[in-house]
């Protein structure tokens, strides 16, 4: 139990990928099926222009950054991005409804109370592995 407990206030402690890149609020929401894609959610400050070129993670056959734009219609659709700028300085943060880490081809569910193991590679060449925690499948961030 208390081996649990440290596991989870560790994963939302701030992780460092260098001294150049913090993560901060990672999360990703409960999947109904392992057949139906999960997302995830964090903010990434780095203190130097970076770019965030790939994410993966041993559960998923593929993970990719989407943002949600709203065409002429009214209509709002998920847009792949290939690389996400990291101004210096600037937080950027992907969040439920906006920018967000979509796992597709899911070997298992997402269950509450579990952490999602996450590997984030930057243009800078650095790399992060980051643990994030499984919230419930209607949660909206870390801090409600």
């Amino acid at each position: 139990m208390k081996i649990t407990t440290l596991a989870t206030a560790l994963t939302l402690w701030p992780f460092f990928a260098s001294a150049d890149v913090t993560i901060s609020d990672g999360w990703a929401r409960a999947s109904i099926l392992a057949s139906r894609p999960a997302a995830a959610y964090l903010t990434l400050t780095s203190n130097q222009s970076d770019q965030l070129v790939a994410i993966t993670t041993l559960i998923a056959g593929n993970v990719t950054i989407h943002a949600v734009e709203t065409g002429g219609d009214d209509v709002s659709r998920m847009v792949k991005i290939d690389a996400l700028d990291l101004p210096s300085g600037e937080p950027v943060t992907l969040a439920p409804g906006s920018m967000h880490l979509m796992l597709m081809g899911l070997s298992e569910k997402l269950e509450e109370g579990t952490d999602l193991p996450l590997i984030l590679t930057f243009a800078s060449g650095a790399r992060m592995e980051i643990s994030v925690p499984v919230l419930g499948p209607g949660a909206m961030g870390p801090k409600e």
